[in-house]
């Protein structure tokens, strides 16, 4: 059967008709293209070189994605940022929509908050934030890529519907008030992060965490624990 990345368009680089089409799985065979291209070591045996690749066309990806929005960046010029022919990343992505999803996987890895103090809870989930932010540049990829472009805003909608209101929702005093409280922590944490992480305003940026977590937790708090007014 043919390789469904690779019957969409006669070039492998090609944009248009290959970012149409559903994302699709990679393929096994591009891990075998890698271990092929790769020199051998000692005793014949060849270096996995998977890992490598699709780390570089993911920073790639992230980096393009972020700098120019989903429609104009481009298969070919993510494959030239990470030195390698367009054709693997049709391999691995199948196309730009697949691409784009695995690039703007993120696990904002929520903390369990049913063990939490009531009273803390606004300080946590501030510090928990500042601190994933910090560790994962995908995050500040896919915030610049959300104000731009609508299929970023989908992304970072779906990954606050999955990961973070469960676990807000789990501590929230009247749960039919859920998914308006987290909306209105998402508009604190992401404005934060906004002000921090992309735009770069002074005064948000010199701020150190535990002054980030002063101003803001009580906030936080509030949305979460508060009589609605």
């Amino acid at each position: 059967m043919p390789d469904p990345a690779l019957t969409t368009s006669t070039d492998p680089a090609s944009d248009t008709p290959a970012d149409a089409t559903t994302p699709v799985a990679a393929p096994a065979p591009a891990d075998a293209a890698d271990a092929a291209a790769a020199p051998r070591e000692a005793g014949g045996a060849r270096p996995p070189r998977s890992a490598a690749t699709r780390a570089a066309i993911l920073a790639a990806a992230r980096d393009r994605f972020a700098a120019e929005g989903y429609e104009r960046a481009t298969i070919r010029a993510i494959a030239k940022e990470a030195g390698i022919d367009p054709s693997m990343v049709m391999r691995y992505y199948g196309n730009k929509a697949g691409l784009f999803a695995a690039a703007s996987e993120i696990e904002v890895h929520a903390p369990d908050l049913t063990h939490v103090p009531h009273d803390e809870l606004g300080a946590r989930l501030v510090r928990h934030f500042l601190e994933r932010w910090e560790s994962d540049e995908t995050l500040t990829g896919m915030m610049r890529v959300g104000v731009t472009n609508d299929a970023g805003a989908q992304r970072m909608r779906k990954v606050f519907a999955e990961q973070i209101e469960p676990v807000l929702s789990a501590v929230c005093p009247v749960p039919e008030e859920a998914e308006l409280r987290s909306g209105l922590i998402a508009s604190q944490v992401l404005g934060m992060a906004l002000c921090r992480y992309v735009l770069h305003i002074p005064p948000a940026v010199a701020l150190s965490h535990d002054e980030v977590v002063a101003w803001l937790a009580p906030t936080i708090q509030r949305y979460l624990m508060a009589d609605l007014p």
